[in-house]
């Protein structure tokens, strides 16, 4: 038997649909039917949730799942993530693997989703086999994203070359530096000199840069960005120290690269 609170709660949830929302806050929804009682809501929420109707991702937060991801029971991330950010009243962006794929550069579809966001961390998110990833960094450049249009809306996504450096530094997330590499080969056709400026400079480590560098013009044959780059690295008076090429590598009897000032301690293997 079907309850009148139930009812009442579904009908809100599909009047949120009908305006073009997927997604809701507890607290919103409280606010709205002030008539029923915290228990209460939560109950029909539960029910719902048994049915595949919602799904929470989180404490207080949940997805309206619309007919063609009812198989699923949950949305691809692209249709919620800039919602459920904005409800986490945090800056992000979609990257590594995820925003390579936005801009054409992916030999398959990644398992994992990657969101970058400011500190404090935020735990990772494991939903109907869906993972999502937080990497938490200090401070997150808004000129170095761009809008990426969805269904729902606009998706933030870090740009081609803010893409390509953090494939580099974080890639151990990604499966290593031959697969970054892989992926710089299609991403890099994204990338112009006019994208190496001031910003993205200052905000990169200049380890990330000399690895990017050694990489484009020794196994990409990219030289004229690489050239591009050393030129700019060191009008902006960044100083090259000797890093190891894979960092978590050992350094000692390789040789370096005396340009880029990288130790080649390890061999890049690519798909192309």
């Amino acid at each position: 038997m079907i309850e009148k609170s139930d009812l009442n709660i579904q009908t809100w949830i599909e009047k949120l649909q009908a305006q073009g929302k997927n997604s809701f806050a507890l607290e919103h929804l409280e606010k709205e039917l002030p008539g029923y009682t915290s228990t209460g809501i939560k109950r029909v929420l539960a029910r719902l949730s048994a049915k595949g109707k919602i799904i929470s991702i989180l404490k207080g937060y949940y997805l309206i799942i619309s007919p063609q991801y009812a198989s699923k029971g949950i949305l691809p991330p692209p249709l919620y993530m800039d919602g459920l950010m904005k409800y986490l009243n945090k800056a992000y962006y979609v990257g590594l693997l995820n925003a390579a794929a936005f801009h054409g550069a992916s030999h398959q579809q990644p398992q994992e989703y990657f969101i970058f966001t400011v500190l404090p961390a935020l735990r990772p998110i494991s939903k109907k086999g869906q993972k999502i990833n937080f990497l938490s960094i200090t401070k997150i450049n808004p000129k170095l994203l761009v809008d990426v249009k969805t269904e729902m809306g606009y998706l933030k996504v870090a740009n081609p070359l803010l893409t390509a450096t953090d494939l580099i530094q974080f890639e151990k997330k990604i499966g290593g530096i031959s697969r970054a590499t892989t992926i710089l080969e299609e991403l890099t056709e994204k990338i112009n000199p006019e994208q190496i400026n001031t910003d993205i400079l200052n905000h990169v480590p200049v380890s990330s840069w000399q690895r990017l560098g050694y990489i484009w013009e020794n196994v990409l044959d990219e030289k004229e960005l690489a050239e591009d780059l050393f030129q700019k690295l060191a009008k902006h008076q960044k100083k090259l120290y000797r890093i190891p090429l894979k960092a978590s590598g050992i350094k000692k009897n390789f040789p370096t690269n005396k340009r880029w000032k990288i130790i080649i301690n390890t061999t890049i293997e690519t798909d192309f």
